[in-house]
């Protein structure tokens, strides 16, 4: 159905309004990371931008230590993404194309483990990691996040919408099955896989709970460990230089969705890579 002019801009409108509002948090922590102490407490409320910019970045970079803790963040957040990418991508293939006992079983199991939250199962998971002597390791904050039903869920649904004429194609130029999934599927699922690295960055980078519990030493902490330390350290509610850390950790995450954001769009659509 064709708008009319006056829909258009209403609904235009509409748009640009609603993205100020998820914006404007945004907004108003940058402004404030460039202020000045007494530019922040002000009444009314200043609203535009300011030319302290070296300090508070400087003090928010050093008073936690905090590009190790975003170095640590983001090799966490890697080491996370491509593990659980690859393993979910087999869980899939195996799931789509073998069939072997048990199968509805094991993939229902799979599924189950969504109702599983970390908060749930933290506590044993801590008991498991512990034990093998993985508490500040870089293993026991990874390890614990490397099977997704999520990502499994994903890949099988994407697996499904490519044509079975392919397997026989394949089957008719000699290829072996692990031979299919690297030259046929994995070409094929790069907008999903594009998707699902996003996803999964953003939720490993913004982990607080188990890396809070998994680490003992400032070297091993982790960014979201590294804000609450700053609002600590910053007693004082020294709000410029706390905006100033957020600001600084929100660039990776950003970073990668600008990056792979056409992947982000294609892969939640199941559109044909092309």
């Amino acid at each position: 159905m064709k708008r009319t002019p006056t829909q258009t801009i209403l609904l235009h409108a509409t748009l640009i309004v609603a993205v100020i509002i998820i914006c404007l948090p945004v907004i108003l922590a940058f402004i404030i990371s460039s202020q000045s102490e007494t530019e922040v407490f002000s009444f009314p409320p200043k609203l535009t931008f300011s030319n302290n910019w070296a300090y508070n970045y400087q003090t928010a970079w050093k008073r936690v230590n905090l590009g190790r803790m975003m170095l640590n963040s983001a090799l966490i957040a890697s080491m996370v993404t491509i593990g659980k990418i690859a393993i979910s991508l087999l869980a899939a293939f195996a799931f789509t194309h073998f069939e072997f006992k048990g199968k509805q079983a094991l993939f229902f199991l799979v599924i189950i483990t969504l109702l599983l939250p970390v908060p749930v199962r933290i506590v044993a998971l801590f008991d498991v990691v512990s034990a093998f002597g993985w508490i500040n390791t870089y293993a026991g904050l990874v390890a614990p996040f490397l099977a997704s039903a999520t990502g499994t869920f994903l890949f099988i649904q994407r697996f499904k919408t490519i044509p079975l004429e392919l397997i026989d194609a394949s089957k008719m130029d000699g290829c072996r099955p692990m031979q299919y999934f690297f030259k046929v599927l994995l070409p094929l699922t790069k907008s999903t896989i594009g998707a699902l690295t996003v996803i999964e960055f953003i939720y490993v980078w913004n982990q607080y709970l188990w890396p809070l519990m998994a680490t003992n030493t400032d070297n091993m902490r982790v960014v979201q460990i590294g804000i609450k330390m700053l609002m600590n350290a910053e007693s004082s509610n020294n709000w410029r230089v706390i905006m100033a850390g957020v600001i600084m950790t929100m660039i990776p995450p950003l970073l990668i969705f600008f990056v792979l954001q056409k992947s982000f769009m294609k892969g939640f659509a199941l559109q044909s890579d092309k």
